[in-house]
């Protein structure tokens, strides 16, 4: 006969061991209906759709989901309530940055019209000058034996002792060194540096000049040099000879074949504004008016000889 606390031992393990195999059951039971409710949802999910398909505007299906629609509709509006002040939030400043952005390229689109319009204006104000050119091209004045090679002015002298300015033509146009320079009003000066896109023009105004001139009126002849300031006069007039005010002067061209000259005959210089005589000079001194406004043309035409370079010895 067993002890009495041995038996109550037993009975305890044996009421545990039957709770724990108990347990299992209902484990497997509730996957079980867990599985079952997921296939009747995804049948039931799957005749939903099936019946909304085919039955696009009208049906049962489709008056409950108005139901639905209609219960729901009051959270609906609360919701877009509660939710349309950050919408307006997030849309004032998606609106700020956009405007932002509108506006720095408006900014950048009007300073390239301003641009463009300025150089449409510039090129407007060439057209008279450009055409005075062509006329004088055309003329009967301008030199034979030459073409002409139009250029832009790009820079003008730096100061008063500077005399230079350069065009925007060179070598590849056929411009050479002392190639004579010229606008419609008259003689501008010569080449003296040449590269292949630019040259250099010395001025008929640099100290260093010295054109040779005739007076058409009475014929008489000296050199175009630059006088005090940036005035020109008629060297080596002597008193004998006859020069009055407003007689026009013209380059006097090549006397002698075997000293050519840099200039063609005829081309326009200046007027003569003063006459001055004095009783212990030899020469009169005779102030010129130039007719090129120099500093103030954008265009030049450069006199390219068309006649063959001369052979050397």
């Amino acid at each position: 006969m067993a002890p009495p606390n041995r038996t109550a031992r037993v009975a305890v393990l044996g009421s545990s061991v039957q709770r724990s195999k108990s347990g299992h059951p209902s484990r497997g039971r509730a996957t079980l209906v867990r599985r079952l409710v997921l296939v009747v949802l995804v049948v039931a999910a799957l005749a939903l759709l099936t019946v909304s398909f085919r039955s696009p505007t009208s049906g049962v299906l489709h008056e409950i989901q108005g139901a639905g629609a209609t219960a729901l509709r009051p959270f609906q509006i609360a919701a877009e309530r509660v939710a349309q002040p950050f919408r307006d939030v997030y849309g004032y400043f998606h609106g700020l940055t956009t405007a932002k952005s509108e506006n720095e390229k408006l900014r950048r689109e009007v300073k390239q019209l301003r641009n463009e319009t300025l150089q449409y204006q510039a090129a407007a104000a060439q057209v008279p000058e450009l055409k005075k050119q062509l006329a004088y091209q055309e003329g009967p004045t301008f030199p034979k034996d030459y073409r002409p090679v139009n250029a832009r002015v790009i820079s003008f002298p730096s100061g008063p002792f500077t005399q230079q300015i350069t065009i925007a033509a060179g070598s590849h146009s056929g411009i050479r060194l002392n190639t004579p320079v010229v606008t419609y009003n008259g003689l501008v000066g010569r080449v003296t540096n040449v590269g292949p896109a630019t040259s250099v023009v010395t001025l008929i105004t640099d100290a260093d000049s010295a054109v040779p001139a005739k007076d058409l009126t009475t014929g008489v002849t000296g050199l175009v040099r630059r006088g005090s300031g940036d005035s020109l006069i008629l060297d080596r007039v002597t008193k004998d000879q006859v020069v009055q005010d407003g007689d026009r002067l013209v380059t006097q061209g090549t006397r002698d074949p075997r000293y050519p000259d840099l200039y063609p005959y005829g081309i326009p210089i200046g007027r003569v504004s003063s006459v001055g005589r004095s009783d212990t000079a030899i020469f009169v001194q005779v102030q010129v008016a130039p007719y090129a406004r120099f500093g103030s043309f954008d265009a030049v035409t450069a006199l390219v000889s068309t006649k063959p370079a001369p052979k050397l010895p």
